[in-house]
């Protein structure tokens, strides 16, 4: 982008996420997607009989619980930090790089015992080992954002997880369960 922009003068802003988790507060938008990837979506659809069970990859870790630790963020405290880049970069003029995550992390587990805590129900789990390549840890720090963009994220763990399991507890089938049909 920097390349672009001096040979073009062209201003931009780029936006690094970390693991994003949660649905629309107002329950009308959630995650829709037939092979989901992330731990929480990953937690429901086993609630929700989609999943035989939960595999947690490392109890070994060099972490207070033994389990990996991410950043996790909610999609609409990132459709906030969105809006505060592009409001930056239309004042400023100025290009620039942003991280958009919470600034601490919560372990495998912790994101496990948040979705119990939203949904009620036990996830059964299965110790599997490590994933190659995967870091015990890994935070971001979005102390810019926050100064520059006068950006903080305002959900935490217990309403990410409240938020989505709110969603998918009430469209099983994804945004199909919403329309009566296929979306």
């Amino acid at each position: 982008m920097a390349k672009y922009e001096a040979s073009h003068s062209m201003k931009w802003v780029a936006l690094r996420y970390f693991n994003v988790c949660g649905a629309a507060a107002e329950g009308d938008i959630g995650e829709d997607k037939a092979r989901p990837s992330t731990l929480m979506t990953m937690c429901i659809y086993h609630l929700l009989g989609k999943r035989p069970k939960l595999k947690i990859f490392g109890r070994d870790y060099p972490t207070p619980d033994g389990t990996a630790i991410r950043d996790y963020i909610h999609p609409s405290d990132l459709a906030t930090g969105h809006l505060a880049a592009l409001r930056r970069l239309q004042d400023t003029n100025t290009s620039d790089v942003f991280n958009l995550g919470n600034g601490k992390g919560d372990s495998v587990l912790q994101v496990i015992l948040a979705v119990e805590k939203a949904s009620g129900k036990t996830i059964k789990r299965e110790d599997a080992p490590r994933r190659a390549g995967d870091p015990a840890i890994s935070i971001c720090d979005p102390s810019r954002a926050n100064s520059l963009l006068n950006w903080t994220p305002a959900f935490d763990l217990d309403a990410m997880a409240k938020t989505a399991w709110e969603w998918h507890s009430k469209h099983p089938d994804g945004f199909a369960t919403a329309s009566g049909g296929a979306a």
